[in-house]
């Protein structure tokens, strides 16, 4: 019995050392919510008798939403493989040798069919994206056709189209541009073979490019 009065007297003790616990933190709580207010209406009697009246403008109904960050831009990255790109891509590369002049001018690796650039010439594969370099300068032509060729095996993307023009407004009527374009695309691994395009895809001003599939990652 003895036992038994004294497990309930340590029970209300503890159950009142809980509720003191409790009414402690509470009135410490109220307290700092107190005191935060009165800062608050102190710092705003401070900016009123700086600034004067301030009138409340009438809410609009808008909602404003929280500005979106744009994303970072590689630019570092960009400068790095442009740097790359010159120093790859060359000017100076024969070409000449590697070329197939037969019906019209063409491409193809040494593993490649010639049936692949049959089907190139025919229309065979579906032109996915296509890249003008019209009226550019050289160093800017490289840069713009290999970031192009990047992003297009970046994607996946298998046949795209490069528009050179035929050199009608060049100097002597040579189509300096095409010549390099040709050697560039001839040196860049990701391109399997490419055809001189249709007529009704440009022509002589157009190459239709076949790139190799993105590896599975």
């Amino acid at each position: 019995m003895k036992r038994s009065a004294a497990t309930g007297l340590d029970g209300l003790a503890r159950l009142r050392s809980e509720l003191l616990r409790r009414a402690r933190e509470a009135s410490e709580r109220e307290a700092e919510a107190r005191l935060q207010r009165e800062c608050e209406l102190h710092s705003r009697e401070l900016f009123s008798r700086s600034v004067g009246p301030v009138t409340t403008l009438p809410h609009n109904g808008r909602t404003e939403l929280p500005a979106t960050k744009p994303q970072p831009e590689p630019l570092q990255r960009r400068r790095d493989e442009a740097a790359a790109l010159r120093e790859t891509l060359s000017d100076a590369f024969d070409v000449d040798s590697l070329l197939e002049t037969d019906a019209a001018l063409s491409f193809r690796r040494a593993d490649i069919g010639p049936d692949v650039v049959r089907k190139l010439r025919r229309g065979g594969w579906v032109i996915q994206a296509e890249i003008d370099l019209h009226g550019l300068r050289r160093d800017e032509a490289r840069e713009r056709l290999g970031a192009f060729l990047r992003d297009a095996t970046r994607l996946g993307l298998r046949c795209v189209r490069v528009v050179h023009g035929k050199g009608n407004g060049s100097p002597g009527r040579e189509p300096v541009l095409k010549q390099r374009v040709q050697r560039w695309l001839v040196q860049t691994a990701a391109v399997l073979a490419f055809a001189q395009a249709r007529a009704a895809e440009g022509g002589s001003g157009a190459l239709v490019v076949l790139l190799q599939s993105r590896p599975n990652v």
